[in-house]
């Protein structure tokens, strides 16, 4: 029997939509298969098998984030395919931190009016995100709410699980002064501190537009840039070296994210001098006039990773990382003794 009701479609809900998209949506995620996927698309619950053999103690991590206000960029630009990376980004690469790789992903669209083509956009987005994370998309959820929200625009969310063996779970207790954190840079702002991007261009009156000779790409799309996934490279390098701490570095930037992967005793010591930090943060402290600590206190000022190792160990995390799609890493700074906060100098 077909499904349809005009009575909910004269309220604003369109279900014959829904179907569309997930029609339109079932190729893109094809693309995320992985080993322990079952293929249930359009039932009530996404399935996965994990394999666990050869594991003493599995335990399973989760993670859940959305896109934020980067999405008003989005539908500012009538560009949808690269929010659901930042979506996937944002949770797998919270994950990674324990040293848990991602099993599977869903996400949640809500949207004041679905439109099976944006809808699959978005979803090809997610899609990329867990191929280049190694996890499946197993489900996911859409929602029309007609009068919530401007039928133009959605929210974007998602929620991943991971694995780990209990004895590999990274929790910095073994951290030392005398360790080296290594910086993993950022493709840009990545998703985080967009209320402050917008105020400070004139974000949605023209200001997206503007071209900066610093930059090679107009403002835009160096701010629509999707976050740096990190999975793939954190876990090769997990195999070849132990790592005493590692921080994902979102919204609170360098003072909010960093000490939570700091052990007991310890501080970092970071010269600015050796941050390379891409020109669009320059750029955004200067047109907004935007103090420097609170710069490293909202953004990731090119850094969207720090792994913490033993000295001994550094040489070796640099070049597994560069070659596993990484060759841009580098030392950061020192750990020193102190109570978990960070030493900008």
């Amino acid at each position: 029997m077909k499904s349809e009701s005009a009575s909910y479609k004269a309220a604003g809900v369109d279900i014959t939509a829904g179907y569309r998209a997930v029609e339109m949506m079932k190729a893109h995620v094809a693309r995320t298969n992985v080993p322990g996927a079952i293929d249930a698309i359009g039932g009530f619950g996404g399935l996965f098998r994990p394999e666990i053999a050869g594991m003493k103690e599995p335990v399973l991590v989760s993670g859940t984030d959305g896109v934020g206000t980067k999405l008003k960029l989005a539908f500012l630009l009538d560009r949808h395919d690269t929010v659901g990376i930042d979506c996937v980004a944002m949770c797998v690469n919270d994950v990674i931190c324990c040293g848990a790789a991602p099993l599977f992903f869903l996400d949640y669209i809500a949207c004041g009016r679905n439109v099976p083509e944006r809808i699959a956009q978005i979803v090809a987005g997610v899609a990329e995100g867990c191929v280049q994370s190694g996890c499946a998309l197993i489900g996911g959820e859409t929602a029309e709410h007609p009068g919530m929200m401007p039928e133009d625009e959605y929210d974007l969310a998602g929620f991943t699980v991971g694995l780990v063996d209990r004895e590999r779970i990274i929790d910095s207790a073994s951290m030392r002064p005398g360790d080296v954190m290594i910086a993993l840079p950022s493709s840009g702002v990545h998703s985080n501190g967009f209320s402050l991007v917008r105020k400070v261009f004139g974000i949605g009156e023209g200001g997206e537009n503007r071209r900066y000779d610093d930059l090679e790409q107009p403002l835009w799309e160096t701010l629509l840039t999707p976050t740096r996934i990190y999975v793939k490279p954190v876990l090769a390098l997990l195999k070849d070296v132990r790592a005493r701490g590692i921080s994902h570095i979102t919204g609170g930037g360098f003072y909010e994210n960093i000490p939570r992967a700091l052990g007991e005793g310890c501080a970092v010591r970071i010269e600015k001098k050796n941050i390379r930090t891409p020109a669009i943060f320059d750029i955004i402290a200067r047109e907004g006039g935007i103090p420097e600590r609170d710069m490293f206190n909202t953004y990731n000022m090119g850094v969207g990773m720090t792994m913490t190792v033993a000295a001994e160990d550094a040489n070796r995390a640099l070049a597994v990382l560069g070659e596993n799609g990484i060759p841009d890493a580098y030392i950061l700074g020192g750990i020193v003794p102190g109570e978990k906060e960070v030493i900008l100098c």
